[in-house]
């Protein structure tokens, strides 16, 4: 039955059949999960104690920690005062964002980064959440948040135990114990298999005896299936988000050392993932140490990405092309542009159609980007549409959108009408590499494909850009009788970015602070606009502004426009 599903969703009606099917089965399992029957079954059989000592490789914030230690709680874009061994659980969280944070138990890592007394408070804390969520909570025991949790606790509980006594340690390897099983067993669809596999291998290596072999075998069994489907053969994640390789090699690379620890081999299929991943995290690491903002992933802290070690032993070039995204590099200069679909069916969940994006980094620094919307991010979906990366569109019109209502509560917000084709050729010569890239996402309605050439000139250090439609077919009826279609392409600039236009009404100067360069976008638009925009950073918005130029497509005979990026000679004079 289960390998008759995907064809529903080719038939009419075919994602509502399966979001009722969803919907019902993810009820039925909900009910279960709460039962006596199944809540005695996780308690089978007890650990012996503790074995590996995992570490998770992400940086700790040890303020962040210290905070706690305060009472004083800042995740999610939300804060809670407790006061000093204030209690979390039993007052309202300021939004359902900081609750997610609060019980998968992201603040640990940060307060065990403070030492012995961070240790006793998150053991409190633990035993706290455990009195009043231990036993079942359709919320707190949810997949996307117990995933993390068990990971999180699987990391820690060595520095709790070393705090607490014969009956707290043997209350939470038990809690452990309980919370890793289940999760295994509520595994439903390929999306973030392998990273709940991960978590619930990892609490197997941590707890002795019969309990934590189970878990191990049983874990790693589950994992090599999910990864075959998670990691491609070049090392890029199936939902094509830089960020989501990243955390999936993290987490490889805390199971690892686990396994080293309990003398497990790890199998060969994951060892091959973390190799995979290693390179496409390598070719996603820009110049400035970040990821690109792209396909539902943000760019994230040098310091985050560094912790991958990906390029500790590796001297080489990254290629020039991975997962569906091109690299360009000149002097100065780098540019990463997505030049493939976005993903499809329950991976595109937190995918963007964005067809055609780009990035562009100047000495090191972001110039261009997109708005770095994430599934964490405090910003509503329309954030994966086109007018929110550097790309271009027609009118208000999307090449795709998220799911909504009930079949988006049943399924994820997947993309639908997304269907579009991407064309990249690539060529490289003394002085010069270039793109020519096009996508038919226009066509159904337009009549019109969307060609985007970017010609990075070497010698001159400048980036030249020629955006197309061009008509594939008869000129279509539209609904207002119109012949002509405005059409936008936009520039979104990060916070730290000031754009301004220059008298003549086209050129726009963009500089980076505390850079004495700056580039001037020049162009060929009939109207050139500085607007507003939005920019994520740990999921939280920050405002910024974005380059718009705008001009008409006839649907006979199309329309192009052309732009260059060059660094400026001088800052020009008082308007």
């Amino acid at each position: 039955m289960a390998g008759t599903l995907p064809a529903l969703t080719t038939l009419p009606g075919g994602l509502t059949a399966l979001a009722l099917w969803r919907g019902a089965s993810r009820q039925l399992r909900r009910e279960w999960a709460g039962s006596p029957m199944h809540r005695w079954t996780l308690t089978r059989p007890r650990p012996d104690g503790l074995a590996a000592r995992p570490r998770d490789p992400r940086p700790a914030d040890v303020a962040a920690g210290r905070m706690i230690l305060d009472g004083r709680y800042l995740m999610g874009g939300g804060t809670l005062e407790t006061g000093r061994r204030g209690d979390p659980w039993d007052r309202p969280s300021p939004n359902r964002r900081f609750a997610q944070a609060l019980h998968r138990f992201e603040w640990l890592p940060d307060l065990l980064a403070t030492g012995t007394e961070g240790a006793a408070e998150a053991l409190r804390l633990q035993l706290e959440w455990a009195r009043i969520f231990g036993r079942w909570n359709g919320f707190s025991w949810s997949q996307d948040i117990l995933e993390y949790r068990v990971f999180n606790l699987a990391c820690g509980i060595q520095a709790m135990a070393s705090r607490a006594s014969d009956v707290e340690a043997a209350q939470i390897t038990l809690d452990l114990a309980r919370q890793a099983r289940h999760l295994l067993t509520a595994i439903d669809g390929p999306v973030r298999a392998a990273e709940q596999s991960v978590a619930a291998t990892l609490a197997g290596t941590v707890l002795a005896g019969e309990a934590g072999e189970l878990l191990v075998d049983a874990g790693l069994l589950r994992l090599e299936r999910a990864l075959y489907e998670t990691v491609r053969p070049d090392g890029g994640h199936a939902s094509r988000s830089a960020m989501a390789a990243l955390d999936l090699l993290l987490d490889l690379q805390a199971l690892d050392e686990a396994l080293v620890q309990r003398g497990v081999a790890p199998p060969e299929e994951m060892m091959r993932a973390m190799d995979r991943l290693s390179g496409a995290v390598r070719f996603f690491t820009l110049s400035d140490g970040a990821l690109p903002n792209l396909q539902g992933g943000e760019a994230c802290q040098p310091d985050y990405v560094a912790a991958a070690r990906c390029n500790q032993d590796s001297a080489a070039r990254p290629p020039s092309a991975r997962n569906g995204y091109q690299r360009l590099e000149a002097r100065s200069l780098q540019v990463l542009a997505d030049a493939a679909p976005p993903a499809t069916g329950a991976w595109s969940v937190t995918a963007c159609a964005q067809p055609l994006a780009i990035e562009v980094l100047a000495g090191g620094r972001r110039l261009v980007s997109a708005c770095g919307w994430t599934p964490e991010a405090q910003g509503p979906q329309a954030m994966r549409l086109v007018d929110a990366a550097s790309s271009a569109s027609f009118a208000d019109m999307a090449c795709g959108e998220p799911l909504r209502g009930f079949r988006a509560a049943a399924l994820g917000p997947r993309l639908v009408d997304a269907d579009y084709e991407v064309e990249a050729r690539r060529h490289e010569a003394p002085g010069a590499l270039w793109l020519e890239l096009s996508h038919n996402g226009w066509e159904r309605r337009f009549n019109l494909r969307h060609d985007r050439r970017l010609y990075l000139d070497l010698a001159a250090d400048e980036l030249r850009g020629e955006d197309r439609f061009v008509p594939t077919g008869p000129e279509p009826t539209t609904p207002e009788g119109r012949r002509f279609i405005p059409f936008m392409v936009r520039f979104h600039v990060p916070p730290n970015v000031q754009a301004s236009l220059a008298r003549d009404g086209k050129s726009v100067l963009l500089k980076t602070e505390g850079d004495g360069h700056g580039w001037w976008l020049r162009n060929d638009a009939r109207e050139v606009a500085l607007e507003s925009s939005v920019f994520f950073e740990d999921g939280q918005a920050r405002r910024s502004q974005q380059i718009v130029l705008r001009g008409q497509a006839r649907l006979d005979s199309g329309a192009r426009v052309r732009w260059k990026l060059a660094a400026a000679e001088a800052w020009p004079p008082p308007h």
